[in-house]
């Protein structure tokens, strides 16, 4: 079963196959998708990862959570279910 990550604190300049490539690294990725404002189509800083199992997607969490992409540390965790 897939797991879902959010990733915040996204420089503005990373897009949808920037978060997947470096996700990749750690894992198969199923999709990755940096959120945009719908008005003006700019990043919103966040975005969200789908890893193909749970111990992947935990390796990634560990392996980026807080690590520095563009010059700002980026957070990494397990998403909520939408309410």
């Amino acid at each position: 079963m897939s797991t879902k990550l959010f990733v915040g604190s996204l420089p503005w300049s990373v897009k949808d196959n920037t978060l997947q490539e470096i996700f990749e690294e750690h894992g198969t990725v199923v999709s990755a998708k940096v959120i945009t404002d719908r008005e003006t189509g700019r990043s919103r800083g966040f975005g969200f990862v789908e890893m193909e199992n749970s111990s992947e997607a935990g390796k990634a969490m560990k392996a980026l959570n807080n690590s520095e992409l563009d010059g700002r540390n980026i957070v990494v965790n397990e998403a909520k279910p939408r309410s």
